[in-house]
């Protein structure tokens, strides 16, 4: 797609002819392309669509309701921020009552949205003239904030910002253009050095703009941490979709924190107590109740206050794996019931599973290098439990030494 293409999807006609296109059906698409050509639409315009007939049905996971009245690209939409982790951004700065934020990268414009949305005025900017034009049209609806073309490097901070009421996000590229990975992605870059704009330039625009936050890679690493400033890691639905880090009066809670996100559960937030969690020597410190904490409270290193609100062990340090003796519910963790826990070998575990009928498997693991696959064949049983029964494990360590737990959700 190009600017000339979003613009005429941006018209009056274009609207019309995006709404007047049927709920997305990949088998249907060559008869819909040629019914549109026989109207006399331009093949251009047919195409682009389309296309956008197919990223909108891709959208509405990540964007809802909102997504039928956007435009998108295939790599934006990829890289945009989901709707309930963007709203949670837009909040910091709309309890500031700011005048103006600067989203300096904004893609889409996911975020540059949500900020709208909650009456903040927004001057977005991004390098690429088609990303930078779809969130344009993406901006429409709230006529006060504009994207346009521009780079990051170029932008020249106020002389006071926080007497302008000026705040700032920055969303770094984080992917290889060009370069794409297995599945035919962008590639992830996850080194700060790797940042585009580089990271100096953030902490630059943050030293200018005292109200300034940005959304990083969760593998942010701890001692890069500022002085100060809040990191956030943020996961939806047991997923960390990133490292969110917050300067000035954005940072609610300076140091390390995570907020754990999802559809069908209130958002928790979780903060350093500074605690350090004990961690099981052997088989026999194991209690009656396994805990799998949060993928966020591990990446942001808060398994220490985590442990001593449960009263338990941390099962394999850093992996997020906890032991109770007592039946403890907390919402950044999930509750098994361990059935059993033994010392990892394939053949005993392979015994252990046929003397009691089991035939479907589900294995849960955090570290180590066993191969799923592999480890299948060498049990000679499936993912489903056909006429047997169905059990979980899970493959983790104990100092050092390989044990297998088999669990029970709670």
């Amino acid at each position: 797609m190009n600017v000339e293409q979003v613009r005429a999807l941006a018209s009056p006609d274009g609207q019309a002819l995006l709404r007047s296109l049927p709920p997305y059906d990949e088998s249907a698409v060559f008869t819909l392309q040629a019914s549109l050509r026989a109207t006399g639409v331009p093949a251009d315009l047919v195409a682009a669509a389309l296309t956008q007939q197919r990223l909108r049905a891709r959208a509405r996971a990540k964007f809802g309701e909102f997504a039928d009245d956007m435009l998108f690209t295939s790599d934006g939409l990829e890289q945009a921020t989901r709707i309930e982790v963007a709203t949670v951004h837009a909040a910091r700065f709309a309890s500031l009552s700011l005048a103006t934020v600067h989203d300096l990268g904004c893609g889409i414009g996911a975020d540059a949205i949500t900020m709208s949305v909650l009456g903040v005025t927004v001057s977005a900017i991004d390098a690429d003239p088609v990303t930078a034009a779809v969130a344009d049209t993406n901006l429409r609806p709230w006529p006060e904030s504009r994207a346009r073309v521009g780079l990051v490097e170029d932008f020249v901070p106020p002389a006071d910002a926080m007497r302008g009421r000026i705040g700032a996000w920055l969303d770094p590229a984080r992917r290889v253009a060009g370069v794409a990975d297995a599945a035919g992605r962008a590639r992830r870059l996850h080194r700060l050095e790797d940042l585009s704009p580089s990271w100096s330039t953030v902490q630059a625009i943050a030293a200018a703009v005292p109200a300034t936050g940005a959304k990083l890679a969760p593998s942010f690493p701890h001692a890069a941490l500022p002085p100060g400033a809040e990191a956030q890691w943020v996961s939806w639905e047991g997923d960390v979709v990133e490292c969110a880090l917050w300067w000035g009066p954005l940072a609610r809670r300076p140091g390390r924190t995570a907020l754990l996100l999802g559809a069908r559960r209130p958002s928790t937030l979780v903060e350093d107590t500074g605690d350090d969690a004990g961690a099981a020597r052997s088989l026999a410190d194991l209690g009656e109740w396994f805990h799998e904490a949060d993928r966020a409270v591990v990446q942001a290193g808060l398994l220490g206050g985590v442990a001593a609100r449960l009263g338990g062990l941390e099962v394999d340090p850093g992996t997020g794996y906890l032991t109770t003796h007592d039946a403890v519910t907390l919402p950044e963790t999930k509750r098994y019931a361990v059935r059993a826990a033994f010392p990892f070998h394939a053949k005993s575990l392979r015994g252990w599973l046929r003397d009691r009928g089991i035939t479907g498997l589900t294995i849960k693991k955090r570290a180590g290098r066993i191969d799923d696959a592999a480890l299948r064949r060498q049990l000679r049983i499936g993912a489903g439990a056909g006429d047997g029964e169905q059990a979980t494990i899970v493959l983790t360590r104990v100092a050092g030494d390989g044990v297998v737990l088999v669990v029970d959700p709670a």
